[in-house]
């Protein structure tokens, strides 16, 4: 081909300039198309149930009432309250517990949350039109160890959040008949948590109260609640009779037994949104 035929060099680069853009503009309109679908992404992958704050309505109630505001994540004294990520989907922004990393050890008393949030979807009494769950009311009124000897002991919740579950007993430190000693979770752990032996009114860091147990306990030693948890005799298929971890009636599904178990992974777990089965 002659240079009179041949194309121009400022054409092609303006065709080349040209492809980029289309493809460019091809590229953020196939994602800002695909970002209304991102709310299905739990759905599609099963997601687990979130943990939510103490008094949260059902799951369908407590999604359509939050406004994300962000006022229960203020105000709770231990940083246990969370704001979801985009892998939550219709859920981003909305309020959760990582019973793992940081557990709601009630060290406010009155359950702050539910007294901060302006909306209804934390709440002491749930209005007479919605439904309640089989399962999730509580027999009666939860007894906060830390107001056991006050004038009112008790927590005014109605509805559990979750239950515990020993989820690896064969890992369990009690169930093996072994103590503990030193930092449950170890020196780099952040959760906090209250201990009456401190200061009834500032959580400290775990990392902070080292433990010399015999034997295990701290599942039942640490829960704030009376009677949700205790160790009991159970007879293994060997034949041999151990102490076991067991979950009782007034548990609330406040996550601390998840948080303070020393054993990784842990051994007992929190099922978010679960009801009480006798």
């Amino acid at each position: 081909m002659s240079d009179a035929k041949a194309k121009p060099a400022t054409s092609l680069e303006k065709s080349a300039k040209a492809r980029r853009k289309f493809l460019q503009s091809a590229g953020l309109t196939a994602a800002f198309a695909a970002l209304p679908l991102l709310g299905f992404i739990p759905v599609v992958n099963g997601a687990t149930p979130r943990l939510r704050p103490p008094g949260a309505l059902n799951e369908k109630d407590f999604l359509s009432s939050c406004i994300k505001c962000g006022q229960c994540v203020q105000v709770c004294p231990v940083q246990a309250i969370k704001l979801a990520d985009i892998s939550d989907g219709f859920g981003i922004g909305v309020p959760h517990i990582d019973a793992r990393d940081q557990a709601c050890d009630f060290s406010c008393d009155a359950v702050q949350c539910i007294l901060a949030c302006p909306t209804g979807a934390l709440v002491y009494d749930k209005p007479a039109f919605l439904d309640v769950r089989a399962g999730a009311r509580l027999a009666a009124a939860p007894i906060l160890k830390a107001k056991e000897h006050d004038a009112e002991p008790t927590l005014n919740l109605k509805e559990r959040i979750g239950v515990a579950r020993l989820s690896r007993p064969e890992s369990c430190l009690a169930v093996q008949g072994k103590g503990f000693r030193g930092q449950t979770r170890g020196p780099a752990f952040k959760g906090k948590m209250r201990y009456m032996t401190v200061d009834r009114w500032k959580p400290i860091p775990v990392r902070d109260h080292p433990y010399e147990l015999e034997l295990c306990d701290l599942c039942v030693r640490e829960c704030p609640l009376k009677n949700a948890i205790e160790l009991r005799p159970l007879k293994g298929a060997d034949g041999v009779e151990r102490l076991t971890p067991t979950i009782l009636e007034p548990c609330v599904g406040c996550g601390v037994c998840e948080m303070v178990c020393p054993v990784e992974p842990t051994c007992i777990e929190i099922e978010a949104q679960a009801v009480w089965k006798a």
